[in-house]
């Protein structure tokens, strides 16, 4: 069960750019779909958000154990793919992302700091 996800987000396409930013959204769609294909990760979502005046356009959350996710993260092909949209995208972010039992264990742990420093 999937307990760690990674979010990569981005801000909009770099101003002519926008062809080259479509092709790289559906190769990394194509990517993902394969990762999980192979078994690399669990699953993933493709969320895009509507113009709200942030830097925040869209993201894929995707989906696997702390392993999972560990070795996507080193993955050649991976940080290929990185490389790749931060040519075409503003403000590209990847950021390890807990859910399910990881999240319980470190809201657990915040609420014991919590209850010790207050």
């Amino acid at each position: 069960m999937a307990n760690t996800a990674l979010f990569v987000g981005w801000g909009v396409p770099v101003r002519s750019r926008e062809r080259a930013a479509l092709q790289v959204f559906n190769e990394w769609i194509q990517y993902c779909s394969g990762l999980q294909q192979q078994g690399k990760v669990e699953n993933f979502e493709t969320v895009l958000l509507e113009s709200h005046g942030g830097d925040l356009g869209g993201f894929f959350l995707i989906r696997g154990s702390q392993e999972q996710i560990s070795g996507l993260r080193a993955d050649g092909e991976f940080q290929h793919n990185i490389t790749r949209a931060g040519l075409v995208v503003e403000h590209l972010g990847v950021v390890t992302a807990f859910i399910g039992d990881q999240l319980n264990r470190l809201m657990g742990d915040y609420q014991a700091q919590v209850g010790e420093l207050t």
